[in-house]
């Protein structure tokens, strides 16, 4: 393009459009084609929303909405000059000519979905301008505006407290600390008196708008959007919506605009589906076990519940391997060997850096350390899901405060697999107890590896072999003392009476061991076996016991008014533990409603598989809640 005084202008794409428009109606066409690289307008920006679809059609109105907000597609004042002769604007593919693309007029096609696009402009800078001289005085905003209009500075958002208290605006970044310098030095008077403050300026922002024509027409649009917002731990900075309520838009910092912009599309245009994003710390035989199942389950999720798992770090006690896109679950363990060096604290910056909507940690290991740090990442309104029973069974205050932390930040806190693996134990009492019943007592036998042993011991075998085969076999952990001291059992019961709804700390529970203390405080666990294998005769002797009485030997835990106990019983074959076999655990609830005949939940409680199941679970439960 030439102009009068001889330099050449290159116009550019936007500069393109514009002067097709302007040729357009000069000639009063009856359409107007603008071929380009992308299939049309999008519900989002396809870089950042990997499901953002083409508009088929979309008014005026809308598209300009679009275009102002940060959809590049298309060059805003391109609009204008169809507009005023009603000529449609057809945005076309020229690498994909079959396509059907956008078609922008003054008369789209009805679409059931209010939203038409999300988009949003980065590299913004909120301005605020308060003080208590603005209150009730006239004239402050238009001094205030045409201060930046004369330095030729762009407003992309304006918003004012009713009180007249205070004005927010955002501007691009490369202008702010020229409109605070101006602003400033315009309102010197007003500063140095008190009137008003010096202007703050936050930086690294983003504003995100949401359009569409009909969203007049329906209520509750603003309360989904911010509340999916909320869920997501996104918090938004200042919000304006037009009188004509064809577009939301809000300021919110600029590392959460792509966290932003999927939630709120999966939100408004995905319907049902639910993509999460799952980080797992301990990928030994549970962890392994629990990847497995999501690799095998996946295509199912996503057909017959509407849910995209999708495992994003994965984390053992050498090494962490992070992958945005999701890792490849059919090569995870040859990636992760290669990775980068690990440690709790990198693993929870780096799923804190992602900032990925719906985020889940699922944690399964024993570790101390690692169950500590939950509270940062329920902060960060990141789920938790929880195989470590420490958190659970720890000092009650903090177990609350975790409750607390996931119920203030829209996060969940998960722990079913603590108490019976797979099995629906927690899940069942917290149905009894959210109905309004009362439990009034709880009996069970909770060790799958102390059942398992008990089960296999007889006067055929030695305690030590038996202990040394659950060992083997996975039913206990690698010191089999942590099972057989009884302090396991005492944890779970422990979980069960806080979660029917008592205060009771671990301290509090009676626990009758059968073990000495030479046996439980063994310098190693070679020792440990020795010790158990010189005190075959001990064991032997507690066998013999109960087998004349024709009783079997259950290791029970009992929660009754407030006080619970574990220990191993004499079990009379009358007793519906008698029949308890192999690893399986059972839980009986009485309560107001089950007076007489308890509830009872009875399965495997012990077990890669199972395990691993039962975290599958959870993370299914916080998709579905």
């Amino acid at each position: 393009c030439k102009s009068e005084d001889g330099k050449i202008t290159t116009l550019g794409r936007g500069g393109s459009d514009y002067t097709a428009a302007i040729v357009a109606s000069g000639l009063k066409v009856s359409d107007l084609e603008i071929w380009t690289d992308v299939s049309g307008m999008y519900s989002a920006n396809p870089r950042v929303v990997k499901n953002a679809h083409p508009i088929p059609s979309i008014s005026y109105q809308e598209a300009m909405e679009l275009s102002h907000f940060g959809a590049k597609v298309l060059y805003p004042p391109t609009i204008q000059p169809a507009l005023k002769l009603n000529i449609p604007i057809h945005i076309k593919n020229t690498m994909k000519p079959k396509d059907k693309g956008t078609v922008i007029s003054s008369t789209p096609e009805v679409s059931k979905n209010p939203i038409k696009g999300i988009t949003h402009i980065d590299n913004v800078s909120l301005l605020t301008l308060e003080g208590n001289g603005m209150v009730g005085i006239p004239g402050f905003a238009k001094r205030l505006f045409e201060v930046l209009a004369k330095d030729k500075i762009n407003i992309v958002l304006i918003t004012q407290a009713s009180s007249e208290h205070s004005i927010c605006f955002a501007v691009n970044t490369n202008d702010a600390n020229k409109a605070k310098e101006i602003i400033d030095e315009h309102f010197e008077f007003e500063i140095k008196s008190g009137k008003i403050k010096p202007i703050s300026v936050e930086q690294d922002q983003a504003v995100v708008a949401v359009v569409g024509d009909q969203m007049k027409s329906y209520s509750g649009i603003s309360g989904k959007l911010f509340s999916t917002l909320g869920k997501n731990n996104i918090n938004i900075r200042a919000i304006a919506q037009g009188a004509s309520e064809k577009n939301i838009s809000f300021v919110i910092s600029e590392n959460s605009a792509n966290k932003a912009l999927n939630v709120l599309h999966e939100t408004f245009f995905e319907g049902e589906h639910k993509q999460l994003n799952v980080f797992i710390t301990g990928v030994g035989n549970v962890g392994s076990k629990l990847l497995d199942q999501i690799n095998q389950q996946t295509e199912y999720l996503k057909e017959n519940l509407k849910i995209n798992i999708k495992v994003v770090g994965i984390a053992n006690s050498r090494k962490m391997l992070f992958n945005e896109l999701g890792i490849n679950l059919n090569n995870w363990k040859e990636e992760l060997k290669k990775a980068s060096d690990a440690s709790i604290e990198s693993f929870f910056e780096n799923v804190k850096g992602l900032n990925l909507r719906n985020s889940i940690f699922v944690d399964v290991t024993a570790n101390y350390d690692v169950a500590h740090i939950y509270k940062n990442y329920l902060s960060e309104s990141i789920s938790v899901v929880a195989c470590n029973k420490i958190a659970a069974s720890g000092d009650y205050k903090d177990y609350t405060e975790l409750k607390e932390l996931a119920k203030k930040h829209n996060a969940q806190f998960l722990f079913e697999t603590n108490v019976g693996a797979g099995l629906p134990v927690i899940d069942t009492l917290k149905n009894l107890v959210s109905s309004g019943d009362k439990v009034n007592s709880i009996h069970a036998i909770l060790s799958g590896s102390l059942n398992f042993i008990f089960n296999n011991y007889n006067a055929q075998n030695s305690f030590k072999s038996v202990v040394e085969q659950a060992q083997e076999e996975g039913y206990t952990e690698p010191d089999p003392r942590i099972d057989l001291s009884g302090t396991d059992v005492a944890r779970k019961i422990l979980i069960l009476a806080r979660e029917s709804g008592s205060k009771i700390e671990l301290n509090d529970i009676e626990n009758d061991s059968f073990l000495s203390d030479e046996h439980l405080n063994a310098e190693s666990v070679d020792k440990f076996y020795e010790l158990i294998g010189n005190s075959e005769e001990f064991f032997k002797n507690i066998y013999t016991l109960a087998s004349k009485k024709e009783c079997k030997l259950k290791y029970v835990a009992e929660f009754n008014n407030g006080k619970a106990k574990v220990g191993l019983n004499e079990i009379p074959s009358d007793h519906p533990f008698y029949n308890i076999e192999g690893k399986d655990n059972i839980v009986m609830f009485y309560t107001e409603r089950y007076k007489d005949q308890p509830l009872i939940v009875k399965g495997a409680g012990a077990g890669a598989d199972v395990t691993a199941s039962g975290l599958f679970a959870d993370i299914i439960r916080i998709a579905n809640k």
